[in-house]
């Protein structure tokens, strides 16, 4: 056994063991889902940073970004922007939706969007929206601790070929299952302290290996360095590359993962710090794209070492074959350990947030509404492991090019879900009714734009008076949404359809602020 797989297999062991500890730490009762799906709501500002950190910031991403830029360039910076717009949003809006959610007990954000229109099918459709999102995302993850297992010689062969994969989540779900968000909280701490030392390492030393910055930069050609001037008639690139990262920005606040690590928290300040203090990820995240420049000065895809490892995976296998590449085995298996774990962590917290969403917004209003709080939890905990079985089998079964596509799905249908949740926090001028006619033509429209591409891109190049604006899909859809939603809550005012009864109605929202 080599010296990278025994570090690895150490570190894996390592956050087993806190997984199942995590159940002890900070005792509370977990039969109550409060308590098993939001960590009791008593996470500080510390545990928060982690959560929501090894949260936002997953195993695919670090995995992701890098190959962006080695494939396609400066495009693959919008993470850098994207993750910088969100926090500013973040910090004005999600200590209100806090505040609502601790004064009324909600576990999900479809929760208050039911209470506050007053409407089942409304919170239906916001959680069906999220668990739909978040399945492609769960799998994701799995593909990038596929590339670390490959990076490892831990593939497998023939009918074992999945075996360490299907290990790994299989023990991810025990501890899950019996720790609830506890389990990834503490396991964060982990993860985060090994991508710190994994980035910063990297970026000191890889660039002396090949003679430093100014010949990195020298390597790359300048259309991988810059954007191409848009041609007439057109804003090209510059209106894709600005869409995407705002869109991006919104679509990842109202994923339900991220409302689960937000809605943890110990009170509304906590966020508001959080919010402050988590741009530190995206200084990482932009040392972490520049990986992508050096794999490409290095040919990593030229190595013949690693041909079998970027036939199976293409330009992912570039981050995992420069660190085979340029470091000891010893600093491999910290590395990889590191993207690993990054799997691990926001996997258990989506599955989490999808068992909330069904547990709370579809099981107990559609099929045992008198539920107690002990069976309430228990099916979050089974639901939590059907949705890791489910997005491990699509994993196995189907083409990793479907898990992407269907990810970039995910960002176009859960924006989808601003209208109810953002707006909803500041107004209830949008009629229950034209929010869900709103929703249906938003996802008709994004899901059209999307397939128009066949599913390969979520730019879509509107041409209007004559002038062509490619930008981000989930934006034109969401435009669409507002505008339906805007037009039809005129005319239901007009015919005067009963509204509903806003059940948030007395609520103090500077509270614990």
């Amino acid at each position: 056994m080599n010296v990278a797989l025994i570090i690895f297999l150490g570190f894996f062991l390592l956050v087993t063991g806190l997984g199942f500890w995590a159940s002890r730490w900070r005792r509370g009762d977990i039969g109550l889902l409060s308590e098993w799906g939001l960590g009791g709501q008593r996470f500080g500002t510390i545990v928060t940073w982690f959560l929501l950190g090894g949260d936002l910031y997953t195993a695919y991403t670090f995995i992701a970004v890098p190959a962006l830029v080695f494939g396609q360039g400066a495009l693959g910076f919008f993470a850098l922007p994207y993750t910088i717009v969100m926090y500013p949003v973040m910090f004005l809006i999600m200590p209100r939706l806090w505040t609502l959610a601790r004064q009324h007990n909600y576990v999900t954000a479809a929760d208050f969007v039911e209470h506050r229109f007053d409407s089942r099918t409304l919170g239906l459709l916001v959680a069906l929206t999220g668990i739909l999102a978040t399945m492609p995302y769960i799998a994701l993850q799995l593909v990038g601790m596929q590339v670390v297992l490959a990076g490892l010689g831990l593939a497998g062969h023939g009918s074992l070929h999945d075996l360490p994969l299907i290990v790994a989540f299989a023990i991810l779900a025990a501890y899950t299952y019996t720790g609830g968000l506890r389990a990834p909280a503490i396991i964060a701490i982990v993860k985060d302290v090994l991508i710190y030392t994994t980035v910063i390492t990297a970026i000191i030393w890889i660039p002396g290996q090949l003679g430093g910055w100014s010949t990195i930069f020298a390597h790359v050609p300048q259309t991988k360095l810059t954007f191409p001037t848009p041609p007439p008639h057109s804003t090209g690139i510059y209106s894709a590359y600005a869409s995407l990262a705002f869109g991006s920005a919104l679509a990842l606040l109202l994923y339900p993962h991220t409302m689960t690590g937000v809605l943890a928290a110990q009170n509304a300040g906590v966020i508001r710090r959080n919010a402050i203090f988590l741009p530190a990820y995206s200084f990482v995240l932009g040392l972490l794209a520049l990986l992508g420049y050096m794999a490409y000065t290095a040919h990593v895809s030229s190595m013949p070492q690693f041909s079998a490892g970027f036939k199976d995976y293409g330009p992912s296998y570039a981050v995992p074959a420069l660190f085979l590449y340029f470091f000891p085995p010893w600093f491999v298996g910290i590395a990889f350990s590191a993207i690993a774990i990054g799997a691990l962590v926001p996997a258990a917290i989506m599955s989490i947030a999808a068992a909330n969403l069904f547990t709370r917004n579809i099981y107990k209003p559609y099929f045992h509404p008198h539920v107690s709080t002990a069976r309430e939890t228990k099916i979050a905990k089974l639901a939590s492991l059907f949705v890791k079985v489910g997005a491990l089998t699509f994993v196995l079964a189907v083409p990793e090019k479907y898990a992407i596509e269907l990810q970039l799905l995910g960002g176009i249908w859960i924006i989808q879900t601003l209208p109810a949740i953002v707006i909803g926090l500041y107004s209830r001028w949008l009629h229950r009714y034209a929010l869900i006619i709103g929703w249906v033509a938003g996802m008709a429209v994004g899901t059209a734009m999307a397939a128009s591409n066949a599913f390969k891109s979520v730019i879509y190049p509107l041409v209007i008076a004559g002038h062509t604006v490619p930008a981000y899909a989930a934006l034109y859809a969401v435009g669409v949404n507002l505008t339906v939603a805007v037009i039809a809550t005129w005319i239901l005012r007009l015919l005067k359809v009963e509204g509903g009864r806003d059940g948030t109605l007395g609520t103090r929202m500077d509270a614990a602020m």
